[in-house]
């Protein structure tokens, strides 16, 4: 195929409100409407790509305000670029955006999409396709009172999910009184728990203790304290014996090789929207390349932007952590075809790009 055919032609974007079934608690702050941005790119050869920016302001600090006002220019400053180039096109639009990842993550995600159309290749095939099967994903349960958290694990449970990945990280005699009561409740599970930053050291090595005592299988903790306190992180490592999972530590290769370098953790959580689409890869190569194991999450995302990171999981293989869950926490589904649910098992597709269109809902800001 030209290269040139590849040229991008039109970028659109358009705002989108989904509610949250129930209120999404973390450590660090609360959403119960998912506030993201679609986009939708054309090519000179007519394909079409779709993506999405979900921005977390709690976590990343991008508003969807702030992403649709960044979006404007990165738009205006890819027109004419060829698709074919989509590397070198995230590496440009992290130097233009270095703080606004999620924007260039739907940009990133919506030119990736369009390639593959105009190659006629399902995304994952673009990536390799190393390690194409079902596979299955945690569900998450939000911060909330003992009875809801029970009612909210009997209702997953019910459909097959056995690996719960609890919020935790603001009150620890409470948190373990939670995992306790889903752990009676409910035969055969296991736990994450995910603090988002809100433990201190002493803090998260009492929660563990409380989770041994009444027996709960504890099989990750994903970022227990603050972002830059690398030394608990490895001390937690090391007097848990529970393996550990940064998140919000990595937010871009240097800090994945600071964590190695510290011995911070043994799984990093590669989030697109924390990074960029490029330089998720990048990251995710570098943690194999270094020993570590791989996980992939998201912010709250819908399957546009959770079909991007599965088709990461397919194509580069290696991902041993699974928590693509959010679109099953959101009161409906905007997006039509792609990758399918049945319980926790996320179903592999195999049409071109993401096999996934959506319509613009509201105003839509056209760049051509």
């Amino acid at each position: 195929m030209d290269d040139t055919s590849t040229a991008i032609r039109k970028v659109e974007f358009w705002p989108i409100d989904i509610p949250i079934t129930d209120p999404f608690v973390v450590a660090t702050g609360s959403r119960t409407v998912a506030e993201n941005v679609f986009l939708r790119v054309t090519l000179s050869n007519g394909a079409q790509g779709y993506g999405e920016a979900a921005p977390f302001p709690e976590v990343g600090g991008e508003t969807r305000e702030s992403c649709l006002i960044v979006l404007r220019q990165l738009g205006e400053a890819i027109l004419g670029h060829l698709a074919a180039h989509y590397t070198d096109l995230g590496r440009l639009l992290s130097e233009q955006a270095p703080t606004y990842p999620a924007a260039r993550c739907g940009l990133e995600t919506a030119v990736i999409d369009a390639y593959c159309h105009a190659l006629n290749i399902p995304m994952w095939k673009l990536w390799g396709g190393a390690d194409v099967r079902v596979r299955e994903t945690d569900i998450t349960i939000p911060i909330a009172d003992l009875d809801k958290t029970v009612t909210l694990a009997r209702g997953w449970y019910a459909k097959e999910f056995r690996l719960f990945k609890m919020k935790v990280g603001n009150d620890v005699g409470n948190d373990i009184r939670r995992l306790e009561a889903v752990h009676h409740a409910l035969p055969g599970i296991s736990f994450i728990g995910d603090g988002n930053q809100g433990f201190s050291r002493q803090d998260c090595l009492a929660f563990v203790q409380g989770v041994k005592k009444f027996g709960g299988t504890m099989v990750l903790l994903e970022q227990p304290v603050v972002r830059d306190d690398l030394d608990s992180m490895a001390a937690i490592r090391r007097e848990t014996g529970i393996p550990v999972a940064a998140d919000e530590s990595v937010r871009s290769l240097a800090d994945a090789h600071e964590v190695v370098a510290r011995g911070a953790a043994d799984y990093i959580n590669i989030k697109i929207m924390k990074t960029g689409v490029a330089e998720a890869v990048e990251i995710a190569s570098y943690t194999k390349a270094a020993g570590l194991k791989l996980m992939i999450g998201g912010m709250v995302e819908t399957r546009i932007a959770i079909g991007c990171s599965f088709s990461l999981v397919l194509g580069l293989g290696g991902f041993d952590v699974l928590d693509l869950d959010t679109p099953l926490l959101l009161a409906n589904d905007p997006v039509i075809g792609g990758y399918r649910y049945n319980g926790p098992r996320l179903q592999p597709w195999s049409e071109t790009g993401l096999d996934m269109k959506t319509e613009p809902v509201t105003q839509v800001t056209i760049i051509e």
